[in-house]
């Protein structure tokens, strides 16, 4: 379903403003010392991220009906998202994306693709505990990795503990 000139046009001027509240946002974390890591790894192309998106909330909007309904009617008439479900625990709804085609992994409207999509997996490096998909071959460090590991070879933890503990906190190098 390719993006026709309207939709193209509508998600400009969205992601206008989402670019514009991203920066207000991220501007502001960075006064507070945010983000607490540093993404690593590449893009191999494998497009979990882009077949089922997922979009975390706010509670009130998450709950609300009237707001949640514009919520899933903005990504499924402007993004082409298709509600597949939702995680009642952190508040985010997943989506299956009619822009991605799946044979040859790529998406049908690259050039217009929502802000959220542009953004990861950046926007991942803001959160308490960055997860990537399995497929995915991007990564967090913390970037206090180096003195925290270093203080953690001095516990003398069993190798295995270590380890765990490592992958947890993002400690990889």
């Amino acid at each position: 379903m390719k993006d026709g000139l309207g939709r193209r046009f509508l998600k400009r001027i969205a992601r206008f403003c989402y670019t514009f509240d991203l920066k207000t946002t991220r501007f502001i974390w960075k006064a507070k010392g945010e983000p607490k890591f540093e993404l690593k790894g590449y893009c191999n192309g494998c497009g979990i991220c882009c077949e089922s998106p997922m979009i975390q909330t706010n509670p009130i909007f998450f709950h609300l009906k009237s707001v949640r309904w514009m919520i899933l009617t903005w990504h499924r008439v402007v993004n082409g998202f298709d509600y597949v479900g939702e995680n009642k625990r952190f508040y985010t709804f997943s989506f299956r994306c009619t822009h991605w085609d799946s044979e040859t992994k790529l998406c049908d409207s690259y050039e217009s693709r929502p802000g959220l999509c542009r953004d990861y997996p950046r926007n991942l490096t803001y959160t308490v505990d960055p997860q990537f998909f399995e497929e995915c071959s991007y990564y967090a460090v913390n970037k206090n990795a180096a003195r925290l590991r270093k203080s953690l070879e001095n516990q003398k933890l069993p190798p295995e503990k270590l380890a765990e503990i490592y992958e947890k906190l993002h400690l990889k190098e």
